[in-house]
């Protein structure tokens, strides 16, 4: 039987109500992802959305959660170029970062400003 799921469109990330411009130097400073508008009626809701690189599942939306906590388990997973250079950017901008090569592979966790943990794997 063919899947009936064939992609991922976009993924959220929660962080809190008026989080937006530091949420726009987190994931469009640092990880350099570009902002996206929202569809006007959506924007009335806040958070801000970001464009993934081609090949990827899209878009990154990051939603405004009332009662907001941060993902310390649950995470998004992305492939980057150079993860000792996003890792000690990272650090010299004062994030929490943790290493771990556990299952063989060279990857790092970097926390969010509002404490969400993201995984980023070397692509090499």
């Amino acid at each position: 039987m063919k899947p009936l799921v064939r992609a991922i469109t976009h993924v959220q990330v929660a962080i809190p109500a008026g989080s937006e411009d530091e949420a726009r130097a987190f994931y469009g400073g640092l990880l350099g992802l570009n902002e996206i508008p929202k569809p006007s009626e959506l924007a009335k809701r806040g958070g801000c959305w970001f464009e993934l690189p081609e090949g990827t599942c899209g878009q990154l939306h990051l939603g405004i959660d009332p009662d907001f906590r941060p993902a310390k388990k649950a995470h998004v997973a992305f492939l980057a170029s150079d993860i000792a250079a996003l890792a000690e950017k990272a650090q010299s901008e004062g994030r929490e970062v943790v290493w771990d090569t556990a299952d063989g592979i060279e990857q790092v966790y970097i926390y969010d400003p509002f404490g969400n943990r993201l995984e980023f794997c070397a692509d090499d």
